[in-house]
């Protein structure tokens, strides 16, 4: 009588050791952003804050789940440390940064080229500005003293919308010149596995000059949001 052949069940997929040090140092990277972008100027009670470039960064390189989850991990650690605005800030965070930041790295993660990273960061942008238009008009006039919900609701068209449009529009044009040198650097140091792109990976000089005017076209629309200019 022969003996019963026993086959191996695989492993269940998961995170390596590796894929974890590089998501908790993008998920530190994305605080100390968070913490320098405090230095921006503001519209009102609303920050700019360009941790979603990392967080869009780390979204393109590991999927749309790690994007997720640092999105979820570094306004809970905000929230903590030294955020004022409690559970709601919190939600309002993570509502803003996972809309953005997912729906960027899901787009590209289906199409994994140039034209794929600046639909998926357009998608994202306008998937932020409807999350955060509704929220707002749902959420604000929770810890808004002194302003009732239809206070909030004029305001949609003229704070909200192109606060999130800016936001948007800056961190698209920033991920679009930041993706690159920085994936590249930490391939280089074994951080992040190689690039399953089949695109040509010679320099793009109009996709530079691209991305360029479109940072410096929504960086103006910031200052002239803030008062600066």
């Amino acid at each position: 009588m022969s003996s019963p052949t026993l086959t191996k069940v695989p492993d269940r997929p998961g995170l390596d050791t590796k894929t974890v040090a590089s998501l908790s140092m993008l998920t530190a990277i994305a605080f100390i952003v968070m913490l320098a972008s405090k230095l921006m100027p503001s519209v009102m009670f609303l920050d700019f804050d360009f941790k979603d470039v990392v967080i869009c960064i780390g979204g393109f390189t590991f999927g749309p789940m790690a994007a997720a989850l640092i999105s979820i991990l570094v306004p809970v650690i905000e929230m903590v440390t030294i955020s004022h605005t409690g559970p709601i800030g919190c939600i309002m965070n993570i509502l803003a940064t996972a809309s953005f930041c997912c729906t960027a790295s899901y787009v590209y993660k289906k199409r994994h080229t140039k034209q794929g990273a600046v639909l998926g960061l357009a998608l994202g942008t306008i998937c932020l500005t409807a999350v955060m238009l509704l929220w707002n008009y749902l959420i604000t006039p929770l810890y808004m003293t002194g302003f009732s919900r239809a206070d909030v609701a004029a305001m949609l068209p003229t704070l909200f919308l192109p606060f999130n449009l800016a936001k948007g529009g800056m961190n698209m044009a920033a991920t679009l010149l930041l993706y690159k040198p920085v994936v590249t650097a930490l391939r280089k140091s074994g951080l992040v596995p190689a690039s399953q792109s089949t695109e040509s990976r010679t320099f793009n000089m109009g996709f530079l000059l691209f991305s360029l005017a479109l940072l410096a076209t929504f960086v103006t629309f910031a200052l002239v949001l803030a008062g600066v200019i």
